[in-house]
């Protein structure tokens, strides 16, 4: 109303302005300088934030724990802490203090924002969201409004819906919750911060709408520890990279859309995807179904999803395509990596390639039989033989070297300082760190030489092998793990 009459008064103003003769240039230049600068500040939200409005809010599509797999020690503590609101009755009664916050960490991809959309349908509570970076501008002041703003969206949403319970999610929180005194050249930053610690610090269980904070990161290193003392954030849940068992769960989650011929078999793929998230895993099941669809096929077949774990890891094939001598040395490359792979380990070659995917011309990839997280000194020896092999095969072969294996050099060598690091060197248990450059240098010289002299000569043992696979390899430019395995089976009975 008071806008109408403004505008209202300021139309009759000009009207009688030009009616008496004066001259209102300047008087129109201060309006269009004053609308500018309205426009500026109120989109920018200095005076007013749209951050959780409730009357924008869109519809969110409800999902429950049951629709997120590989992550069952995480939603187990999860449903735990989230019970609290559920019995909030009874823990009234026993004068437990209420959860004010929840804190998911992990690594990007593995469903810490479902996690969170799912405790909202659990508790059946008003779901509000809001990015770190959504609090933080360069204006002094507007982070801490906007802080405010959404706590109070959320308790005037949940009255709205008639809930008794509210949570609000902050993604990538470690944007907004920085460790006070690392930004000096202004405050904002602190204030903001300041102001969500006061807020959490006002909630208390007999409120007329509960309210819980729920957030993610992948860097609470950089969190400020006053926001995750308890009292503050009581929980933290870790969101960890699923397990072979986790990720058969993911994939079948997200084959289940999908027609799926019957040679696929989604354990061996889960088998061979360790390292993904559920993020990659959904990605993979989607371009592998992209691949039959290119192909006019009707149904996804394993060889799609074979193809897509190259393409997720890799990239999209390129048109770049090396000269025939070049991609001769590029086939050597990867036999020779595949041969001391079956070398150490029989059966770990799932496929070899030259054809070129990302930053690579060719690559080897290796089929982990189990999810492993400690490594004995004998692996980590045979992981670095297997990444020497490409350069000392092209060596034996074509009597030098190339800079193709740079990339492998750098792995062979951050190799070789975990065996010192791990106090497996002949020097025992030392502290890398402070060991003199000379004795590190020696030691993992002394470390890859051994594994050279392994590798060469079973090399030169294998040189009619590696020319006779390169020949197959360049003819079908990829082939999997066990077509390799019965070329080397032939080649030694023959």
């Amino acid at each position: 109303m008071l806008k109408e009459i403004s505008l209202g008064l300021g139309a009759a103003l000009l009207v009688f302005g030009l009616t008496v003769g004066y001259d209102l240039t300047p008087f129109v230049f201060l309006l269009a300088f004053g609308g500018a600068l309205y426009f500026l500040v109120y989109s920018k939200g200095m005076v007013k934030t749209g951050i959780g409005n409730s009357s924008t809010l869109p519809k969110r599509q409800e999902i429950s724990f049951d629709e997120i797999g590989g992550q069952d020690s995480a939603i187990k503590e999860l449903k735990e802490a989230l019970d609290f609101i559920r019995n909030h009755h009874e823990i009234k009664q026993l004068g437990i203090r209420p959860l004010k916050g929840i804190i998911m960490t992990g690594p990007p991809g593995t469903g810490k924002t479902l996690m969170a959309r799912a405790a909202a349908s659990y508790t059946d509570s008003v779901f509000v969201s809001a990015s770190g970076s959504d609090f933080v501008e360069m204006y002094a002041g507007v982070g801490a409004q906007r802080v405010r703003k959404i706590f109070q969206t959320a308790r005037d949403a949940a009255v709205k819906q008639k809930k008794k319970n509210a949570i609000i999610f902050i993604d990538e929180i470690e944007v907004l919750a920085t460790k006070r005194g690392q930004n000096s050249s202004h405050m904002e930053y602190d204030q903001t911060l300041n102001a969500l610690l006061v807020e959490m610090d006002g909630l208390k269980l007999d409120d007329n709408v509960r309210l819980l904070i729920m957030a993610a990161t992948n860097r609470v290193d950089m969190m400020d520890p006053a926001l995750l003392r308890p009292g503050r954030f009581d929980r933290q849940v870790k969101v960890d990279l699923p397990d072979k068992k986790g990720r058969l769960e993911i994939l079948k989650l997200h084959s289940r859309n999908k027609p799926l011929a019957q040679s696929v078999n989604l354990l061996q793929i889960a088998r061979e995807t360790f390292g993904f998230s559920g993020a990659h895993l959904e990605s993979l099941a989607n371009e592998a179904a992209i691949l039959a669809m290119r192909e006019g096929l009707k149904e996804i077949e394993h060889r799609h999803f074979h193809e897509a774990i190259d393409k997720v890891i890799m990239g999209e094939k390129l048109d770049r395509r090396p000269n025939p001598e070049e991609l001769k040395r590029v086939a050597i490359h990867e036999t020779g990596h595949a041969l001391i792979s079956e070398l150490a380990r029989p059966g770990s070659v799932s496929a070899l390639t030259v054809t070129s995917r990302g930053g690579a011309l060719g690559y080897m990839r290796q089929n982990p039989e189990d999810d492993t997280y400690l490594y004995t000194k004998d692996y980590l020896e045979n992981q670095i033989a297997v990444m020497l092999a490409g350069a000392l095969a092209e060596e034996v072969v074509y009597g030098s070297r190339s800079t193709g294996a740079s990339n492998d050099y750098e792995k062979a060598l951050h190799t070789a300082q975990t065996i010192i690091k791990a106090g497996m060197s002949r020097i025992g248990v030392v502290s890398l760190e402070d060991l003199p450059g000379d004795l590190k240098h020696t030691l993992v010289s002394e470390i890859l030489q051994e594994q050279e002299q392994r590798v060469m000569a079973y090399m030169i043992a294998h040189k009619i092998f590696l020319t006779s696979t390169m020949d197959v390899l360049l003819e079908k430019e990829k082939i999997s793990g066990e077509e390799f395995r019965s070329l080397l089976e032939s080649q030694t009975a023959a």
